[in-house]
This record gives C-alpha cells, structure tokens and sequence, in this order.
C-alpha cells in the first residue's frame, strides 16, 4: 500500500508542475507598495494577466476590503456578458482597457480619501480557476494652510501673536521662523486638521519683524512659507524741529513741524501756545506743521506746544521761541563784518608768528657765525702770541754770539715793538666782535 501511495503522491507532483507551467501570471507590477496617489486625480490600480497554455480569462472582479475584513465588490466584467459596476462605484471607477478581460487595472477617476486601503484583482480562468492580486492604496491631500496674524497694542500681556492653521492626510507638521522671543502651542484633530499658535508679550521694539510660517508635508518638495511680519501698535513720541535760535524781527517762511513716531501713524496734530492763543496769521496744517503766513514780529515768541494723537493714544512736545530785534538785513551785515574782522585778525596773526619766528631764526644763525668767528681769532691771537714769543727767544740767542753789546737791545726793542703792534691790532678787532655779539643779544 505504502508503495502504491508514493507512486500516486509522484504523479500528482508531476502534474502539478506541469499545470503551473502552463497557466499564467500577473505582469506589469506597480513600482511602489502601497501605491501613492493624490486626492482629487485619477488613480490606476495595475491589474495585468498573461495566460499560458489553454487558459482563458472569462471574468475579472475588483474587490475592496471593508475595516470588518469583509470584501466589498467594485466591478465585475464577464467575457461574453460585458461589465458592471456596483453602487456608488459605479460613478466613481472604470477599466482602463476596453477588454477588461485582457487588461483588468483599475482607473479610480477622482481619488477621494475614503478611497484609501486595500483592494483585490481576482482573474477567474477557464479551466484553471481564479487567481487573485492585492494591492494597498495610500491617498494624500494637499494642504490647505491658512495663516491669522494680530494686531498687538505695546503693554498688553502675554497673548498670541500669530495662528498657523493646515488640513491634510496625512496631516501635516508647522513650524516657525522668527527671531522673537516668544512660545509655539501645536494641536492637531483626527481629521487631519493641525493648528500652531505663537504667543509673546508685544514691546514696540518687535513691530515689522519677522513672523513665518512653515508647513511641512510629503506631498511638499520643502516647505511652504508664509510670510509675515509682527504688526505692535504704540503711541506717538513727538518731537518740534525747525527752530534753531536764529529767528528776529522781519523774518519770513518761519516754519514749526511736529515730528512723530508712533504705530499707526498720528491721525491729527493740535498746535498751541502755552499761557494764550496762537498769534494771528499762525496757520497750524493737518500734516503737523505750524506756518507763520507774515514775517515775525517780538510778539511771536513763546512757548509752542504739538500734540500728536493716533489709535493708542498721543505724545506732546513744548518748545520755547526766542524772537530778536535784529533785522535779517542788519544782522546778516553784522554776521559778514564779524567774519571779516576774523579772517584780517586771524590772518594777521598768523603773518606776525611768521615774522617772529624769522626773525629768530636770522638772530641764531648770526649769532652762531659771530661766535665761530671769534673763536677762530681767538686761536689766531694765541697763535701769534706764541709765534712771536718763539721769534723773540730765537733771535736773542742766535744774534747773542755775532753781534756787538750794542746792537742787541735795538734788535730786542724792535722786535718787542713789532709783536705789540700785532696784538694791538688783533686786540682792536677781537674788541669789535664782542660788541658786535653784544648788539645782537641785545
């Protein structure tokens, strides 16, 4: 019996190989798995069989599974009796071939998200029998993202600043970017549904910086950024310009502006004057500027109160008016003379530092040439001196042997004569140098 039961289970291999050579198989296979769509776009599910042998397809099936693990049936096509679809399906899915028994894949023709899960192939063959193919199917939406800026008032406590809203499938992720210092709050809903809010304690100082929202999404190459930039309002600080000091009696086009800071920008302006009212033919104008329509006169000065006012509240700026006698002709002639007067002044003293400083230099180097010349006499005087002593010494010893008793003390006498006559000379001008060096020092 055993032998005979081996014999039979070889045959049954044999032929079992021998009917998987014959039938077919699914070709065309999808490149992902779960195969990826979009909401809103067609999607394809490949269904593709190639039978071999004697093997006809004669129906194709497309089921979806339920969340029960039951099969909910799409559409069906028979070979002989055509196609039909089921339900809702019906408007909603075709074959993409016109011979749904040679190429079964499915055309979803507006992908929802409910279109999401599993789905089956089934090929029914005569007469191998049926033969089925699953498939995942993974819908993403596009996000669709909204961003809510506040306006913020300078003081208010620690509020949201900015709201950053996103829905999609799968849901999406939010960030920020921003320098502010200042705390995110994410949520997120079962519908996909994701929301990040940005709160801080609003300082003017943050006004028209940036605020950005990112959404993060697959669907997304990067980002999306939203744009925005903090909008914190604050009051006015007011400031007069246009007067320096200068004004008199006679000037014309005599101007006050009122410059202001301040979020938003002030709406009015209010000119007055501090203990009475405004001098006539003083014209206050709405863009903050005070206008003297008339040349100025002593009852012009005072003291000019601005007072700026936007949303949040005003800032105020006093400034006190000196109005002098000067005509502007007279005074511009007086300003011409002083700078005159300057310029000789300081141009004269500069030529007598010159002079000065010449004059001294000459005196020094007059000085050092009288004194070079001097010490080169002196040395001339010693020189002489000293010449003469040799000569006189040599000429009584020599002339001591040859020469009478009486002839020696002429020669002496003469020589002693000639010497003095040369010191007296040397002496004379040695005596004009130093009083010429005492002139000059003096």
């Amino acid at each position: 019996m055993t032998p005979l039961l081996n014999r039979l289970s070889g045959c049954i291999c044999v032929l079992w190989s021998f009917v998987a050579v014959l039938q077919g198989d699914f070709v065309d296979l999808p490149s992902e798995d779960p195969i990826r769509s979009l909401a809103e776009v067609e999607t394809t599910l490949p269904c593709l069989y190639q039978p071999t042998g004697v093997d006809t397809v004669v129906q194709v099936t497309w089921y979806k599974e339920k969340p029960d693990a039951t099969k909910e049936q799409i559409i069906t096509a028979h070979f002989t009796d055509g196609q039909t679809a089921f339900g809702m399906w019906s408007r909603h899915v075709r074959f993409k071939s016109t011979e749904p028994t040679v190429d079964s894949s499915l055309v979803i023709m507006s992908t929802e998200v409910s279109d999401e899960g599993k789905y089956l192939c089934r090929v029914s063959t005569y007469p191998s029998g049926n033969f089925d193919r699953e498939m995942s199917l993974i819908v993403w939406t596009i996000p669709i993202s909204v961003l809510d800026p506040v306006i913020l008032v300078e003081g208010q406590s620690f509020r949201p600043a900015a709201t950053c809203r996103s829905i999609a499938h799968p849901p999406p992720q939010l960030s920020w970017d921003t320098d502010l210092y200042g705390l995110s709050t994410n949520r997120s809903s079962d519908n996909g549904a994701v929301s990040s809010q940005f709160s801080l304690h609003p300082l003017r100082s943050m006004n028209g910086k940036k605020l950005d929202c990112l959404v993060w999404h697959p669907t997304l190459e990067g980002p999306r950024r939203f744009s925005n930039k903090l909008v914190v309002h604050f009051p006015p600080h007011a400031e007069v310009s246009g007067y320096n000091g200068d004004w008199s009696v006679g000037m014309e086009n005599a101007a006050l502006r009122c410059v202001s800071g301040g979020n938003p920008k002030p709406q009015s302006f209010t000119w007055t004057r501090i203990g009475g009212q405004l001098p006539e033919g003083v014209i206050p104008h709405p863009n903050g500027t005070l206008v003297f329509g008339r040349p100025l006169n002593l009852l012009d000065g005072g003291i000019y109160q601005c007072v700026a006012k936007n949303d949040v509240g005003q800032g105020k700026a006093e400034l006190e008016i000196n109005v002098t006698e000067c005509y502007p002709v007279i005074c511009s002639l007086k300003n011409w003379l002083m700078i005159i007067v300057g310029g000789v002044a300081g141009g004269l003293l500069i030529l007598m530092l010159i002079v000065i400083i010449a004059v001294t230099c000459h005196h020094k180097r007059r000085n050092k040439k009288l004194e070079r010349e001097l010490t080169v006499k002196k040395e001339e005087i010693s020189t002489l001196t000293r010449q003469a002593s040799f000569r006189r010494m040599n000429s009584v010893s020599t002339d001591a042997r040859g020469a009478t008793e009486e002839n020696i003390p002429l020669r002496v006498e003469g020589t002693t004569r000639t010497s003095m006559s040369s010191l007296g000379r040397l002496t004379a001008v040695t005596a004009g140098l130093l009083s010429q060096v005492d002139r000059e020092e003096g």
